[in-house]
């Protein structure tokens, strides 16, 4: 239509690499940290379902100094569902949110006695149905303790994966379902393991340790800092600073002052008259 403004067209952003170059970035990835695994420790399904969901907002590391002496408290559900939150909150208040996490915690316990015989299931729908367990725990529980192939994201494995270019997507939900459509079922726990272990060693969110990645050369986020520090800077010799967007400065806002009309100037005095001065204050 006439007079309608344009509309401008966004670039779509790129597309995920292909499978086969996404198993072989994990292959090179899996060599570069051997054997990886949860670094949460635990004995029983229980306990790493309790592990994980203390790990929300913490470290593993806080967790496992956390965790030998409340294991040997309530090793399983009938003893953690039988005590208060104000008995567990002062034993967890080093992971964080310990409120909080107290009541999933006895939620979770007395779920597992009614729902399922004290017993943690081996199944998506059902561990997401219990108090305080989302998709990536119960994604960490199926794999690492019940043999069930799951395909855990946390922030590392969003952040690394995006960074690399195997996946290309805003939420952790997306993440998984691209990364299990690109790799075989009984690599997903391995996987998710490696890019953890690799976002928090090398792929740091800060101040990645590039240099010393196994997938450099096929990473995304290397090449285009490898463009930007490639490019002319900005006030060298010869070269001339690019203008932002916005050449114009930003008018002005008038204040008080400027919306006053300007004065007029004073006329001069004739010859033998004193200029008017300002009468006395109190003298209006």
């Amino acid at each position: 239509m006439p007079g309608s403004p344009k509309r401008t067209r966004t670039a779509p952003p790129p597309a995920a690499k292909p499978a086969g170059q996404t198993q072989a970035i994990l292959q090179r990835l899996y060599g570069q940290h051997p054997n990886a695994t949860t670094e949460l420790d635990f004995t029983t399904p229980f306990e790493l379902l309790v592990a994980t969901i203390l790990s929300a907002q913490s470290s593993d590391a806080r967790v496992n100094q956390v965790t030998p002496a409340f294991f040997k408290r309530y090793p399983d559900p009938q003893r953690l569902a039988a005590a208060t939150t104000a008995e567990l909150e002062p034993q967890i208040v080093a992971t964080g949110f310990f409120r909080q996490k107290s009541k999933m915690l006895l939620g979770m316990a007395q779920a597992l006695l009614e729902h399922h015989g004290g017993q943690v299931p081996a199944e998506m729908d059902a561990l997401t149905a219990l108090p305080g367990v989302g998709r990536k725990t119960a994604n960490v529980v199926l794999g690492h303790a019940l043999g069930v192939p799951g395909f855990p994201v946390d922030r590392h494995v969003l952040r690394v994966a995006n960074r690399i270019g195997i996946a290309q997507a805003a939420t952790p939900e997306e993440v998984e379902t691209q990364l299990c459509a690109a790799l075989p079922r009984e690599q997903w726990t391995l996987a998710s393991s490696t890019l953890i272990l690799h976002g928090r060693r090398i792929c740091r969110p800060a101040q990645p340790m590039c240099p010393a990645c196994a997938v450099v050369d096929d990473c995304v986020f290397a090449a285009q800092m490898r463009t930007a520090a490639a490019a002319p800077t900005p006030g060298a010799a010869g070269v001339r600073a690019a203008r932002p967007p916005h050449t114009q400065p930003p008018a002005r806002k008038a204040t008080a002052a400027s919306k006053q009309p300007a004065r007029k100037a004073a006329r001069p005095a004739p010859a033998g008259r004193k200029p008017a001065g300002r009468k006395p204050a109190g003298r209006r």
